[in-house]
């Protein structure tokens, strides 16, 4: 297979928009610790509150819980954006109303780089992939361009919120079809305390405690691909141009 490239460097703020609370955690804040190490910014946008992800608490209860758990687990890798869309959780539409809210936020936070989950119908053969994450992923790419265009959504200007054409790079996490990658080892025990800090999700998947699933989580997906990014532990990325 072909060596994976390493992630551009040409931007200064990026922004990562996913469906659930914990999505950018299995690998992908690895990358995004790496990335504020260097001096870089990151903003979080989730599109719902993940409130129907535990089959043992009711919605009401699970969104405010896991709302905290992902602003503490956005702090571990030096992210201390963090907002929420209010969509419902499992029953996410891919249409003009979410890609309006998208385009909102890409207007507001002006990033050069943003990152979404695996919007493809598989993870891998074998595995298919949530419906939430399909119409998110693919409703980030076309928010990307609407988000430029002055003539999409007008009334996001009448708001106050200028066109922004400055996206230079839309990055897919998790994609089955990876090009590009970021080296994590040096953040490593960033990346495990993210996912750890999900505590309440990880618990109710298993009895294991949730920094020993956190860690074997992380070890195995930064391992999947460092044959292709010389031996190192790494987060990979479907790059688009933008």
């Amino acid at each position: 297979m072909d060596e994976l490239e390493p992630m551009p460097q040409d931007w200064r703020r990026a922004l990562a928009i996913v469906a659930h609370p914990d999505d950018l955690e299995y690998g992908c804040s690895g990358a995004v610790a790496a990335w504020t190490a260097s001096g870089r910014e990151v903003s979080y946008l989730l599109v719902t509150r993940g409130e129907a992800g535990i089959d043992s608490l009711a919605p009401e209860e699970a969104g405010p819980l896991r709302e905290v758990e992902q602003h503490a687990s956005a702090a571990k890798v030096g992210v201390h954006s963090v907002d929420f869309l209010d969509h419902r959780d499992g029953v996410i539409e891919y249409g003009l109303p979410l890609r309006r809210d998208i385009a909102r936020a890409i207007r507001e936070h002006r990033p050069g780089l943003v990152i979404t989950v695996n919007h493809h119908d598989t993870w891998g053969p074998g595995s298919w992939n949530s419906a939430d994450h399909r119409a998110v992923g693919r409703a980030v790419l076309d928010a990307v361009a609407d988000a430029g265009n002055r003539w999409i959504f007008p009334e996001l200007r009448e708001q106050g919120y200028e066109p922004w054409q400055g996206v230079r790079w839309v990055g897919l996490a998790a994609s089955p079809h990876p090009t590009h990658a970021v080296d994590i080892t040096d953040v490593l025990e960033q990346a495990v305390a993210a996912l750890a800090a999900h505590r309440t999700y990880l618990e109710a998947l298993s009895d294991e405690p949730a920094e020993q699933q956190a860690r074997e989580i992380v070890a195995d997906a930064a391992s999947q691909h460092a044959d292709r990014f010389g031996g190192r532990a790494c987060v990979t990325f479907e790059l688009f141009g933008a």
